[in-house]
């Protein structure tokens, strides 16, 4: 369990590492610190809000096809640079292609995590 939360916190540390690097209106300040602080931010709201924040939406993902949880994750962001001082995004426009783009990392990130976990599943 510990390592699993681990290997969540470096993997959200480097999508939005990698969201600062593409997008200049991410910003950390030049803190590493911030970065992690994001990201354990970040990780938080993503396992205990993004979950109830989807199903309490679920009736208007059906009516909109799923598009709803895209601004549930733009949500999620929005409240790390809420939560995190140092954790800026600046924009609407920003936000839309900061969550684009940890959206795909994270499909990479996953991709690249997967075959471990189900080799381990597979072995025990």
């Amino acid at each position: 369990m510990s390592r699993w939360l681990l290997v969540s916190w470096v993997a959200n540390a480097v999508t939005l590492g990698i969201t600062g690097l593409i997008l200049s209106g991410v910003t950390f300040h030049h803190s590493v610190g911030a970065l992690f602080a994001s990201a354990a931010v970040f990780g938080v709201l993503n396992t205990f809000l993004k979950p109830i924040l989807k199903l309490l939406t679920l009736p208007f993902a059906v009516i909109t096809l799923g598009l709803v949880w895209f601004f549930v994750s733009l949500l999620m962001l929005w409240l790390t640079d809420l939560i995190v001082p140092k954790f800026s995004i600046h924009g609407f426009g920003t936000y839309v292609l900061a969550t684009v783009i940890v959206w795909v990392v994270n499909i990479v990130v996953d991709a690249i995590l997967s075959p471990r976990r189900s080799r381990r599943s597979k072995a025990a």
